[in-house]
């Protein structure tokens, strides 16, 4: 059997637009393709500063818009009990504004995490440019 991919998300910049400390709009298609990785099987980790009522703002929206994540800013549910903050986070892929080369569109992120779907899930925007993901893994 197969080990379920992790995926760690950052919330700011990344799945809503960077408002920070206040919360932004959605990025397009962002709740779309977090709920279709999880579909895939993905285990969503949301990674982010946030924290207290903060972070509670953050993930009752990913919640109201379908999101419910498998851990958020630990490793596993419950790691970080009895006040541990936990340093290192062990997923198999980090999602965030900061990367090297940005963000790309959320559609480039799942064609490129599920590409046996090719154009039969309509996620992405034709506006979309080629990122640097593309440029350097296909």
């Amino acid at each position: 059997m197969e080990k379920q991919k992790v995926i760690a998300i950052d919330f700011d910049g990344t799945i809503v637009e960077d408002r920070y400390p206040e919360i932004g709009k959605p990025k397009m298609f962002a709740f779309q393709t977090l709920k279709a990785l999880q579909q895939k099987g993905f285990l969503l980790i949301l990674w982010t500063c946030r924290e207290g009522k903060s972070l509670d703002a953050a993930v009752d929206l990913c919640k109201a818009n379908g999101v419910e994540f498998y851990a958020v800013n630990e490793n596993y549910p419950g790691e970080s009990k009895d006040g541990v903050v936990i340093r290192k986070l062990t997923a198999d892929l980090f999602i965030d504004d900061r990367n090297f080369g940005g963000m790309p569109g959320w559609g480039e992120i799942y064609q490129f995490l599920c590409p046996e779907d090719g154009s039969n899930v309509n996620i992405s925007s034709k506006n979309e440019q080629k990122g640097l993901w593309q440029k350097l893994f296909k």
